[in-house]
Formats: structure tokens, C-alpha cells, sequence
């Protein structure tokens, strides 16, 4: 007699779901940022997002509607904006205050999008929203054209280094979908933004209350065919700069679990670690070379970018937290002053003088405020002088550490070349801080005296050698 064996519908369904996570741990996460003026829209494209990649339930449907007829703005129409703007100041007033983030994925990618206040006085919350993300999303109403905001947003964005941003023209159904209006603002954002160092300016004419052109395309603008919002977004590139940079790795702790394993536990801010390569730790200077890459799930042949690892050298050399592990072929720079873009946050005033702890990387040490070199207007980018800074203020200092750090410029890296300044007596966080590139004085050419004693100390110091 045949038995037949009835096949295991649970062990199918447990590995239909292992797949299903494998898929979406493996997917490459992007993070955007959404900014704009007052009234742009930004919540509501969020929202937008969110409802047309199903990502809300049912029950979330169902308060959105209850909520929508006591603090929407849309009649009796569901207003998507509530889905991020969660506290209650803002339903009550109908903006954003602090920084919403959401999360949400389709089959391609995974996203995290953070939804930044439109108002001037917010300023630090658009900021921090921004300094994580890969691209900046900025809105426009169609009817309104280009603002103050618009520009001062597109100057943040820039110098938070961020290089792909969209142009995404809200309300063309309001503008009556007409080209020529869409083509002016797009001119005008273009020549504005010379000289931001954007790597590309996607411009997008879109209607988030009704959805063209956000998930679906539109079909009232026949005249556009760039796609929509969520194709670019799946497919534009995902941290090319940090994949692209040297190995860094700020070690978080030291893991010695017993006497025969020692090893440095941390994330991989930039670039590709193996075992064999050459490495440097920073700022000791001492070297070694990578022996093992440890994680729970067993030794990698090889980890990367936003990867948490542990690394085991080959040679007992002294490292410990707040140091830096760096690839030996490319070190980064070791200093106690640095000259940084703070972005200012404190409710109370900047002075020159002040003593403030600053977080760089996992190093915490004490910076002191030499000097107040330019206050930026943020509307043009130019400096100006200043002898503060209040709460909002973007401003060019030099700061004084008690111990050496390992940096490099923000320019270069975002992950190693940023910091946060920490008020010493709340231990609230004061500024957001990015390194600039060390000034590079120009040689100064030899005197008249000098020439006529053989080019000067060059040429003496070659010839004391023989040369």
C-alpha cells in the first residue's frame, strides 16, 4: 500500500515568508527628504505615497476619515496630510512643526522620508531632516511660483550636500496643468540654482491631492512624459558617494567577550573592508592589518557601507571607542581646530568663548568657540560678519578641541566629516556642525633679498645638502 504524504503547508508558508523578508532586508534603502514653503503640499505628497503603495490598513483608513472631517483642510474629502502630520499643534494649525519621518517600500526599494517644517522659524528641524537624506524633494505651488523658502531650502539642502534634488510642482490641476507655467518656474529654479553643485535637478508637474504623476502618471499633462515621482525615486542612485569613499569605521566598542577574542565593534560609514587589507587607526596612527570580519551570523569575506561588524586585527595594538578605523591608503586628516558650518539650534545665543561638547563620530571631546568667522544669509549664500548666533542661524566658526580627532571634510564625506555640538549643562543638542576643508595658504614667493642671496631659504636648504 502507497501512503501519500500530505504535503507541509506550514513549512511552505515559513518559507515563503523567510523569502519575503530576505527580499525586503536585501532591498537598498533610500532616504529623501520633502521641503518646501507653507502650504505646498508636502505632507499631503507624503501621504500620497503612502495610500497609493498600500501602505495604510484598514483601520488606518478609517481614522484618517474620522479625522479628516474634525481637522482636515480638504471638505469632505480625505486629507492624506494627516497621515504624517501626527501632533496635535499641527492638526490644529494646519502645518508642519517638527520633522515626521515614514517608512514605506514597494518591490524595487525601501524608503524613509522625512517630512520638514515649512516655516522660517523651523529652520533646525528642516536641517536635521536633511542631513541624513540622499535626495531633497522640493515643492512648489504651481500658482505661487518660486518663494523666499524655495530658495532658502534649495541653499540648505546644498550645503548638506545633498546633489540630486526634485523639482516637484504642486497643484497643476490648480495651474490648469498649463505648460508654459511649469516651464518658467523650472527656468527659474534652474538659474538659481548655479553654482549649488547639484549633480541633477529632476522637474516633476505634479498634483498630490489627486495623485498624477506622485505613484501613476498623469494623463492630464500629455505633454510631459519624465515618469512620476516614485519611478524616479525607486531608481536614482543610493549613496554613490559613500560607497565610492575610503574605508572608515568608527569603532563603538571594544568586544572581548574572553581572553581569546578580541575584536572592535562599529559601523561601516564608507567604503569596503576585507580580510588582509591594510588599516590605520586614528588618531593613535598605529597600524595593522584586518584578520577576521566578525558578526553573529559567522565571518565575512568582505563588508561595506552602513554594515555593523566587528573587525579582529592581525597585531594587539591599543584601540578604543572614539577612535577610527581607516583603510592605511587613504588616512584621514588628525587636528585639534577645526573650522566647521554650524548650524545653530539653541534657543540661546552663540558667543566666541562658549565651551560645548562635540559628538564626532563616537568621540565626544570639548570644543571651545575661537572665533565667529561669517554669518551665511541663507536666502543668497553670502557671508557676512557677526559677533552671535541665535537659534537658526548658519554661520562659519573656528573651534578649539581638548584632544586630537580624526576628521575629513564633509565636502568629501558626510558620514566622517560631520559632527553635533552638545550644550555642557542640559546636554541638549545645540548645532548641527559639518566640517570644511582645511584652508590652503598659497606659497609665498621669494623677496627681492631673498632672490639675490641664491631663491632663498629653498635654495639654501638644497645646497646645505648637497643638491
Amino acid at each position: 500500500m502507497t501512503v501519500h504524504q500530505a504535503p507541509n503547508a506550514f513549512g511552505e508558508r515559513a518559507a515563503g515568508y523567510a523569502a519575503f523578508l530576505t527580499a525586503h532586508r536585501n532591498k537598498a534603502v533610500l532616504r529623501f527628504i520633502a521641503c518646501g514653503s507653507v502650504d505646498d503640499g508636502k505632507s499631503t505628497l507624503i501621504g500620497r505615497l503612502l495610500h497609493d503603495t498600500k501602505q495604510i490598513f484598514d483601520d488606518q483608513i478609517s481614522a484618517l476619515q474620522r479625522d479628516s472631517r474634525k481637522h482636515g483642510t480638504q471638505g469632505q474629502e480625505v486629507d492624506l496630510a494627516l497621515l504624517v502630520d501626527g501632533l496635535q499643534a499641527e492638526r490644529e494649525q494646519g502645518i508642519t512643526i517638527d520633522v515626521a519621518y515614514r517608512f514605506f517600500s514597494t518591490d524595487k526599494r525601501s524608503f524613509i522620508v522625512a517630512d520638514t517644517p515649512g516655516h522660517e522659524q523651523y529652520t533646525r528641524n528642516m536641517a536635521t531632516g536633511a542631513s541624513t537624506a540622499d535626495v531633497a524633494v522640493i515643492l512648489v505651488d504651481a500658482r505661487q511660483g518660486l518663494t523666499r523658502q524655495t530658495r532658502r531650502h534649495a541653499l540648505l539642502v546644498s550645503n548638506l550636500g545633498i546633489r540630486r534634488v526634485v523639482l516637484a510642482v504642486n497643484k497643476m490641476d490648480l495651474a490648469g496643468w498649463a505648460q508654459g507655467t511649469f516651464d518658467g518656474i523650472v527656468a527659474g529654479f534652474s538659474d538659481f540654482a548655479r553654482g549649488l553643485n547639484f549633480s541633477e535637478v529632476k522637474a516633476i508637474p505634479l498634483s498630490a491631492k489627486n495623485g498624477d504623476n506622485v505613484v501613476e502618471p498623469g494623463i492630464a499633462a500629455p505633454w510631459y512624459t519624465g515618469g512620476p515621482l516614485l519611478t524616479y525615486l525607486e531608481t536614482v542612485p543610493v549613496r554613490a558617494e559613500a560607497l565610492n569613499a575610503p574605508f572608515r569605521m568608527a569603532v563603538q566598542w571594544v568586544n572581548r567577550p574572553n581572553s581569546e577574542f578580541r575584536g572592535y565593534s562599529g559601523r561601516i560609514a564608507s567604503g569596503r573592508v576585507r580580510p588582509g587589507d591594510s588599516v590605520t587607526v586614528q588618531p593613535s596612527g598605529r597600524t595593522s592589518t584586518v584578520a577576521r570580519i566578525y558578526t553573529a551570523d559567522g565571518d565575512l569575506p568582505e563588508a561595506g557601507e552602513d554594515e555593523s561588524v566587528t573587525l579582529v586585527l592581525a597585531d594587539q595594538i591599543d584601540v578604543s571607542r572614539g577612535q577610527v578605523i581607516v583603510a592605511s591608503a587613504a588616512p584621514m586628516r588628525v587636528t585639534e581646530t577645526l573650522d566647521a558650518r554650524l548650524f545653530w539650534a539653541a534657543e540661546t545665543d552663540l558667543s566666541p568663548g562658549a565651551s560645548l561638547f562635540a559628538k564626532i563620530g563616537t568621540a565626544t571631546v570639548t570644543a571651545t568657540v575661537e572665533r565667529i568667522v561669517s554669518r551665511i544669509d541663507p536666502e543668497t549664500g553670502k557671508p557676512g560678519p557677526a559677533e552671535r548666533l541665535s537659534a537658526n542661524d548658519i554661520a562659519d566658526v573656528s573651534l578649539r578641541l581638548d584632544r586630537p580627532v580624526a576628521v575629513d571634510a564633509y565636502a568629501e564625506n558626510r558620514e566622517t566629516g560631520s559632527l553635533i555640538l552638545i550644550d555642557r549643562e542640559t546636554t541638549d543638542t545645540a548645532a548641527l556642525g559639518l566640517v570644511l576643508a582645511p584652508k590652503v595658504e598659497a606659497a609665498k614667493a621669494p623677496s627681492d633679498a631673498e632672490a639675490a642671496e641664491g631663491g632663498g631659504f629653498l635654495a639654501r636648504l638644497g645646497r646645505l645638502f648637497g643638491r
